[in-house]
């Protein structure tokens, strides 16, 4: 029967508990049972080590609350377990300020990113920031190495090519006095169908060129030097080779220059790879063409510096290729043909701090194309992190050079960046919760192109310190079923309970459900939770924000009154099925103001003083007013006619009221101004009406009309009356345009007049040789009369 009496107060504490909390507390809907689970939660939870803190019936989860909630509820600041993160700078070298010209150093003892080394303790939800500096450094050491397809396509490049080292030695110069160059050169694998495999092709691929040298993968014929003449003559030794297919296998040369760093000689510097060709390229599942089926192992396989697995391996992805290049810090510059530029701009746009330039026919701007791309990518930095830890988030924001500041991916990077100009960049790292190994592990961070880099140290507070003096199987927690820490049990497996007094499968007896039904006629636990161990555990549901609570789980925080479709109006909280309202609103959902701000009128007054604020609304209680503030009366004068009859008897003398003006038009305060622009201006504090209004002689007085505490009234002493009409213009002007009018019908009807005499004598004209026509004797007219002799009547004529 106690147990039972226990289980109904342990109920009733939680019900209490629960339902002063606020629905946001994060912390307290964790339910955490632990320091450890509480802190993971967030960087504003705390948990109470107090052993009295607890009132009867509260459970272990009520130790964990938000900073300000536990010390409200009186847990003293000294018994708050509140771990911070922290952060440790462990090597913090500057930059280095080197000068052409100064003092030789080796490229290990150059500094351009600051600091270099740290340690960061991170707790959940609360960021650490890292400031880094980065400046580029002057007389940085360069190495440069030249890889060349000598396919036959590319034998007028080969000439140019043979005096690259000096001249671009040279060039470079320019730059850094620390340049080292290496040469290399590929063809394609050396299987059908990319070769052919005739002994005499290959020997001699190039048909009828007797200096044509057999076909290969790739050849490192230059480790990087310092010495251009070595470079010239060795690479004037090369000879042109060939291969059958169009695109040629310089991915399999680039995987081989970037892991081979040994045989390479890269050095801890500036790393440029300058790839030129005329031609596309293959990539991985092309091999299978050749029947080369294995994936590229993105491993060294240089023997007496040739490629020697071209055959046994597959070309390389450009994931792969990207993966390398970045690992190894190199950046490439394709040189290629115009043809083929936008093939290799797309891939430029997959590798980072590459560039693309357009190779001549020859090669002969190779030197121009070099520098420029070597110019376009070291004005550039950009930052990227090794693989980041579970849970661990980081963003970068950036300080560029004029104060651009860039948040997000722009956050990582700074263009336009010139020897000797330093960039900052602030970088926030965030874990949530905590990894599940907990272990301490290791964040890099570099800029693309550089080997020097930033070492970070993360660990995580997974748990908090008074865990180090728990005391396990305690008699605390009943007969040892728990270890007590940080002022609580924490329970052993498949126990539970605020003393771990109870099984979680634990079987509901007959007696221990009564304890879990409101009464005799309701559901066990309202049909919304399960008996354990004599009380209620209710349902999660699928949203985390939404629960059931209450001793019998009669209660939730999802099925109260809506407005606008938002929960409570949005101005309130759900507590067990009713509205619990924010400040300043009321209603079933919350959904009245109580705020009169949006219901003050331009006279300050609640509604104009004719009508009522209900949920910050008017409602005007005079009918002739309406509008948002009661202040518009569709029927009633304007302000200015109104008061214009007793303004102007006050201030001229004149008008309909001057006759009573003393009797009717002692309500205000005359104050009589010069000029318009005397007249006050309408503030906040002061509102008033500007008026412009017109009397009988039709002219125009101003005045403004103020209702404070007293009513006072400005107007201008001077009337702005019309001017007179001017005569002599007016009848000057009558007359002119009489006179003008006039001209310009005579002139109408002249032109009218020329137009018929021009058409009539046409007319005549024609008629005219019509006429000479006429008279004109006709060949071809025969007469009807004829004329004979009649023999018969002596020499008569007779006619018909």
């Amino acid at each position: 029967m106690d147990l039972k009496l226990l289980f109904i107060s342990a109920l009733l504490g939680v019900i209490s508990y629960s339902s002063a909390q606020p629905e946001g507390n994060e912390c307290i809907k964790a339910n955490a049972e632990s320091c450890g689970d509480c802190i993971q939660v967030g960087a504003k939870c705390g948990w109470c080590t107090d052993t009295e803190f607890l009132k009867q019936g509260e459970p272990t989860s009520a130790r964990c609350d938000e900073l300000e909630s536990l010390k409200k509820r009186g847990c003293s600041v000294l018994k708050i377990e509140n771990p911070q993160g922290s952060l440790k700078i462990l090597k913090d070298k500057p930059v280095t300020n080197r000068k052409k010209g100064g003092e030789k150093l080796k490229p290990e003892d150059i500094t351009q990113i600051q600091p270099q080394k740290l340690a960061v303790s991170l707790r959940s939800g609360e960021p650490q920031t890292i400031d880094l500096k980065f400046k580029r450094a002057e007389d940085y050491p360069i190495d440069l190495y030249y890889l060349m397809d000598l396919s036959y396509s590319m034998k007028d490049d080969l000439e140019n090519v043979k005096n690259l080292g000096t001249s671009l030695m040279l060039e470079m110069s320019k730059i850094t006095s620390d340049f080292r160059i290496g040469f290399g050169s590929f063809v394609e694998k050396t299987v059908m169908p990319y070769i052919s495999t005739t002994p005499a092709k290959l020997l001699n691929p190039c048909t009828g060129d007797q200096n044509c040298t057999s076909p290969f993968s790739y050849k490192n014929v230059l480790k990087l030097t310092s010495n251009g003449k070595q470079f010239n003559t060795l690479v004037g030794q090369q000879q042109i080779s060939g291969n059958l297919d169009s695109p040629e296998g310089g991915f399999d040369a680039i995987m081989q220059v970037a892991v081979c760093g040994d045989h390479i000689g890269w050095r801890n510097v500036t790393r440029l790879l300058v790839f030129s060709t005329d031609a596309g390229f293959h990539f991985a599942g092309d091999g299978k063409l050749g029947g080369i089926v294995l994936p590229n192992d993105g491993k060294c396989h240089l023997e007496n510096n040739m490629y020697t697995m071209s055959h046994h391996y597959d070309y390389p992805s450009i994931a792969h290729l990207v993966q390398k290049l970045s690992e190894n810090n190199i950046q490439t510059i394709f040189a290629v043909t115009e043809e083929f530029q936008p093939v290799y701009k797309e891939l430029k746009n997959l590798i980072p701090k590459s560039a693309v330039g357009t190779l001549s026919a020859n090669s002969s701007n190779v030197i121009n194309l070099i520098i420029d791309a070597y110019n376009s990518l070291s004005s550039e930095v950009i930052l990227e992190n090794s693989k980041l830890p579970e849970g661990v988030t980081i963003t970068y924001q950036s300080r560029c050079k004029n104060g651009v500041v860039s948040v997000g991916e722009e956050g990582r990077k700074c263009s336009n960046i010139s020897i000797g100009d330093e960039v900052a960049f602030s970088i926030n790292i965030t874990v949530n919760g905590c990894p599940k190994q907990g272990k301490a592990q290791i964040l890099k961070i570099r800029p693309l192109g550089f080997t020097e880099e930033v070492e970070i140290k993360l660990s995580f507070i997974c748990d908090c310190e008074c865990q180090k003096n728990g005391i396990a199987n305690s008699d605390l927690c009943h007969n040892g079923n728990g270890t007590f820490e940080c002022g609580a049990c924490r329970c052993n497996k498949d126990r539970i309970g605020r003393e771990c007094e109870c099984w979680k499968d634990e079987v509901s007896s007959e007696d221990l459900e009564k304890t879990c039904r409101k009464d005799n006629g309701t559901d066990l636990c309202s049909n919304n939770g399960e008996c354990v161990c004599g009380k209620c555990e209710c349902k999660k549901r699928d949203n985390p924000e939404e629960y059931y609570s209450g001793e019998y789980c009669e209660c939730d925080n999802f099925n109260c009154d809506r407005s606008s479709n938002k929960l409570c109006g949005g101005h309130g909280r759900c507590v067990c099925r009713a509205c619990v309202c924010d400040a300043n609103y009321t209603g079933s959902a919350c959904d009245c103001s109580l705020d009169t701000s949006t219901c003050l009128a331009s006279n300050n007054q609640i509604c104009n003083g004719r009508g009522i604020c209900e949920c910050g609304i008017c409602k005007c209680t005079d009918p002739k007013f309406q509008g948002p503030t009661c202040e518009i009366c569709p029927t009633c004068p304007g302000v200015c006619t109104e008061h214009k009859a007793c303004v102007q008897c006050r201030a001229f003398g004149t008008g309909e009221k001057k006759d009573t003006c003393e009797r009717d038009c002692s309500y205000f305060t005359l104050i009589k101004v010069k000029h318009t622009d005397d007249l006050p201006q309408p503030v906040q504090a002061f509102p008033l009406m500007h008026c412009k209004e017109r009397d009988a002689n039709d002219c125009w007085f101003y005045y403004t009309y103020s209702v404070t505490n007293h009513t006072e009234v400005h107007v201008v002493e001077t009337l702005e009356c019309p001017a007179g009409p001017d005569i002599i213009p007016i009848v000057a002007g009558v007359v002119a345009g009489i006179v003008l009018i006039g001209l310009a019908l005579l002139l109408i009807w002249k032109l009218l007049m020329i137009i018929h005499d021009r058409r009539e004598f046409a007319k005549f004209e024609k008629e005219k040789i019509n006429a000479k026509w006429d008279m004109q004797d006709n060949p071809i007219y025969k007469s009807p009369v004829n004329k004979f002799q009649n023999p018969n009547y002596g020499h008569k004529t007779a006619a018909f």
